[in-house]
């Protein structure tokens, strides 16, 4: 069986598809493209028609790379109103005349136990994570293979409202892809980056996106606590387009294209000419438009900045940023103003996928790799003749090996 998974990270300004293979631990990208969101208003299903449009448009790109038609797929839900529980479940292993040895299924078992009594009217589980196991009065981070009398686990079940599920899961479901599992972006963030020494510390991610800008905090890489500000990239648009009356996109273009996210390294002598919405012709001179991009990425890592405060009384051994926005020209050079040194960028390491924008849908993969790890399972979202049938092109890679990423993630895997 070849493991091929496909992504889906659903967001306001594009909507993002990964597709990769994982095999001898070496997680393969095979496709991966993204388009304009319609109707998607922060990050939630406004007009189901144009986010149709949109979803299929993407998936139709990543399907003809492949050469194969998707039809399972995971998705990120909006984390709006996410609520972090921390959960205990505790079930008897079976005692009988043959030893019995803890398989993945008793370790469904046990979350199953641990989530039961916490859900709540009008909320949907998105997953849970485990922290750890104790198999008697041993504990361990995986404990298949032991045996005991009891198993008992400690996780954190993240909980959204029923439409921030429902909403995503119909319109795909609409358009006959099945959803496999669902995450949040937060979780896919953290499940890129993550190297085994975060796993022994609190730290957080921002993750900038068009028009909001999420803010989590990770307990030895499990996520415990997230908030979203209302501010992203999107703002920087409008205020180069209201400056120098441009529409909103050639402000965009010229935010990504031009403009630096430090001044101090602007060429004032540097210039080029825009039309404006009146179909004038306008100079901007990269030094100016890029005070006004540095002045709003001071805002928003500032506010990002408090928040992990807020949300964390800790002090963070880490903080990494992420989000679209990040790849403005120079961007680690206002996050190195803001926090002095101790935040650090993203840096996907899956090779011919560089841009910070995927972050969170190859996260996802990597975070379903290790559900299907923790219940012992093999599964791929593609069958064995769809498999067959890809088309053949370059397959890039990066070893994961499994004292690092996959080796260390545990998840929840309730679909079966």
């Amino acid at each position: 069986m070849k493991n091929i998974y496909t992504s889906v990270d659903i967001g306001s300004d594009t909507i993002k598809v990964v597709t990769c293979e994982l095999y001898h631990n070496k997680l393969n990208l095979l496709a991966a493209s993204s388009v304009k969101s319609k109707g998607i208003k922060k990050g939630l299903i406004t007009d189901v028609g144009a986010a149709t449009e949109s979803m299929r448009q993407v998936l139709n790109e990543v399907e003809s790379m492949l050469g194969i038609t998707i039809k399972r797929v995971l998705v990120s839900v909006p984390s709006y109103f996410a609520e972090y529980t921390k959960v205990t479940g505790t079930i008897k292993l079976p005692q009988t005349e043959e030893i019995h040895t803890i398989d993945g299924e008793d370790v469904i078992n046990v979350l199953q136990t641990a989530v039961m009594s916490h859900l709540k009217q009008g909320r949907e589980m998105v997953t849970v994570m485990p922290l750890d196991f104790m198999v008697d009065d041993q504990q361990v981070k995986d404990p298949k293979g032991m045996t005991g009398k009891t198993l008992l686990t400690r996780g954190i079940m993240v909980t959204t409202p029923n439409k921030n599920i429902y909403s995503v899961v119909g319109l795909l479901e609409n358009m006959g892809v099945e959803v496999v599992d669902i995450s949040t972006s937060c979780i896919g963030d953290i499940h890129t980056f993550k190297t085994k020494q975060m796993e022994q510390e609190t730290g957080a991610i921002v993750n900038i996106g068009s028009e909001t800008t999420t803010v989590s905090i990770y307990k030895k890489g499990i996520l415990v606590a997230s908030n979203i500000l209302q501010i992203g990239g999107k703002n920087i648009d409008n205020d180069i387009a209201y400056m120098y009356k441009l529409d909103v996109e050639e402000a965009a273009r010229v935010k990504m294209k031009f403009a630096l996210a430090h001044k101090a390294h602007a060429n004032p002598n540097d210039q080029i000419e825009v039309e404006t919405k009146d179909h004038d012709l306008v100079k901007i001179n990269q030094y100016e438009v890029s005070e006004i991009v540095m002045s709003r990425l001071e805002e928003i890592l500032t506010l990002a900045k408090k928040e992990i405060n807020i949300l964390n009384s800790q002090t963070v051994q880490y903080v990494i940023i992420t989000g679209g926005t990040t790849n403005i020209l120079h961007f680690r050079y206002i996050v190195d103003e803001i926090f002095h040194g101790k935040a650090t960028l993203g840096n996907i390491k899956l090779v011919g996928i560089r841009n910070n924008k995927y972050s969170s849908a190859v996260g996802n993969i990597v975070y379903f790799i290790g559900k299907l790890k923790l219940k012992d399972k093999n599964y791929s979202m593609v069958s064995n003749r769809d498999a067959m049938d890809l088309s053949s092109s370059k397959k890039n890679s990066i070893n994961i090996s499994n004292d690092t990423m996959l080796g260390k993630i545990f998840g929840y895997f309730f679909s079966e």
